[in-house]
Parts: C-alpha cells; structure tokens; sequence
C-alpha cells in the first residue's frame, strides 16, 4: 500500500474478540490503527501480537466519556457481546450503546471521518420473521433481562440513521449474526466458547431448551471482511445490512459437531431455556451478497475446527479447563450420538 492510501483508523472495542481481529487485518493491510478498549471483556492477550507494531497504537478509555483523536475511519465495536457480560451491568450496556456512540458520532462529525456501527441480529430480538431481512422492525421485549442490549443497539441504529440525516455523515450500520473464532473469551458464556470449553473437559454440554433453537454461525475471518467491505462500500450505501452465515444449525447439532471434533466423552444436559432468548435466528443475507459482493467462505467444520485448535493451545490441556456453571447432577440427559 502507497503511504498516501494509508488511513488512520480508530477501533473501538480493539482488543476484544471481534475488535483484535479488525486491528489485525487493518495493520496488516498498512493503515495506522488505534485500539480503544475499557478493558471490561476486551484483553491484551487479544492484541499482543500488535504491541510494539509502528502502526499500532493502544490507548485505555471508556467511549462513555468524549475523545477527541485525529482519524479517517471510525469502527465502533465497544460493547459487551454475551449476555454473561451485558447482563452483568445493564445500566452501563446501554450506556455504552448510547451515549458511547454519541461519543463516537460527535467525533465522526468533528473530523470529517466515515463511521460504522457494529449492530446486532438481537436488534430484531425473537423474531417472527425468518429468515430475518433488514426490512423486518423485530420483536423485541424493551424491558427483558436482554434489553439493555436489544434496545441499546436499536437506539444506537437511530442515533446513526438521524446523524446521516441531520449532518449527512457518511455512516455505515453492519447487523451482526454469530461470530464464532480464536481469542473469544473462554467464559464469555456465548454458545461456541461454552460448548467447546466444556467438551475438552469432557463435561456435560449444557443445552438452554429443548435444543431445537437455532442459530447461524459465521467465522471471524468472514466477518471481518464483511464489516471492512461495508465501511469500503459507495457513502449513498450506509446500510443496516447483515453479516452473517445464512447456514442455520440447531445446538443439538451444534453439540454433536464439537463432541465428534474434540474426541470427547461429554454427554448432554437441557435446562430451561433463558426469558427472552430467541428460538430461531438466522439471516437473509441478499443485500450483502448484491452490494458487497460478500459471502461466507469458511464452513463451519473447518471454523470450528481452528477454534478448538485455539482453545486447546488457551487450556493447555482438558483438565485445566473451567468447570461447567451448571451442576452435573441438573439437567435432563439426551444422547446426541
């Protein structure tokens, strides 16, 4: 890349799962990248490799409180993800969301620079649409143990719509599906990193519901390209579009997909299903296929089986894995072979 092609890119939310992925990426490609993380999930394993980079910088800040940097490009990603985490503190989730991209928008506004939005598919919340298009509005309980997450990204898409509108920033809204890869954090309580941490262990797989519930699993290296395709894309495109794998699985199968690809010995356990979680979540993903010329390439085998490869190399060995949360005497047991 010519220096002058080279952008100084901000990316909030830089050292957590999806964020040290897209510093990656962008360093390697020969921007000037600075990584903000509060540190809440986000880690500095994640972004070792990058520390010391000249193109590298890391600074620690809450995007709840104003910054004020010279950049080109802004990717704002700060945001727990897991529910584990969201829930934990729901006050400063939908802090994060809202104020956070206030922030964010203001310092968009300020110094000429492209933004993009990183949403969520828990935007259209235990949908009655399916697959879901960017069209559907969601259904989405505003005052659920979910919504301080669901609601926040909801108003952080309004704040990015009505900048657009108002100032005409140039403004890019990714809808994100599950994401799935290497530095997800082991108890980060998200489907994948449970399941694979608890088969290495040869623990009972804990199952929320009957196991039919579905989702569609992207691998983090797809995803990337998707979110750096969209801020990439012509500025009269903004979006909201989804980034996800079209590929529907339910985590019965999911199970069987781990257990088989770890030789483990973990049985499986369903316990009630969580208020609010969805039953089936899954994405039409025409609009990034006809813009963006995006697709998914990585099947989920081949993804899941570098992730596994992560996690052993993370564990060291199955017995120093975490216990499981639920107690192995709880549960209903189903076979899955």
């Amino acid at each position: 890349m010519k220096e002058k092609d080279s952008l100084r890119v901000l990316v909030t939310g830089g050292a957590g799962f999806l964020g040290s992925h897209l510093c990656t990426r962008l360093v390697e490609e020969g921007h000037d990248v600075l990584c903000v993380d509060n540190f809440y999930t986000g880690t500095k394993a994640n972004i070792a490799p990058l520390l010391g980079h000249p193109r590298f910088e890391l600074m620690r800040h809450d995007i709840t409180f104003p910054l004020y940097v010279e950049v080109d490009e802004i990717y704002n990603l700060a945001c727990p993800a897991s529910p584990v985490h969201y829930q934990h503190d729901p006050v400063q989730t939908t802090k994060t969301c809202v104020h956070g991209s206030i922030n964010m928008l203001g310092l968009a506004k300020r110094v000429g620079a492209r933004i993009l939005q990183a949403s969520t598919s828990e935007v259209y919340g235990d949908p009655t649409d399916h697959p879901q298009r960017e069209s559907y509005w969601g259904h989405v309980n505003p005052n659920g143990i979910r919504a301080c997450y669901d609601e926040g990204k909801r108003c952080a898409e309004t704040l990015f719509a009505d900048y657009r509108r108002q100032y005409g920033l140039r403004v890019k809204v990714a809808r994100i599906f599950n994401t799935y890869g290497p530095n997800m954090h082991p108890d980060d309580g998200r489907v994948v990193s449970n399941f694979i941490m608890q088969a290495l262990a040869n623990e009972p797989i804990t199952i929320y519901g009957d196991g039919t519930q579905t989702r569609a699993f992207c691998y983090v290296d797809d995803l990337i390209d998707g979110l750096m395709r969209l801020m990439r894309s012509p500025d009269d495109f903004w979006g909201p579009v989804n980034i996800g794998n079209p590929s529907e699985m339910n985590m019965l199968e999911l199970a069987r997909e781990i257990v088989a690809l770890t030789g483990s010995r973990s049985e499986v356990r369903l316990f009630p299903l969580p208020g609010d979680d969805p039953v089936r979540r899954c994405p039409d993903i025409s609009l990034a296929r006809e813009v963006l010329g995006w697709d998914p390439r990585t099947q989920v085998t081949e993804g899941l089986t570098r992730t596994i490869a992560y996690f052993r190399d993370r564990t060291g060995s199955a017995a120093s894995a975490p216990a499981s949360t639920a107690a192995a005497d709880a549960g209903r047991v189903v076979r899955i072979a």
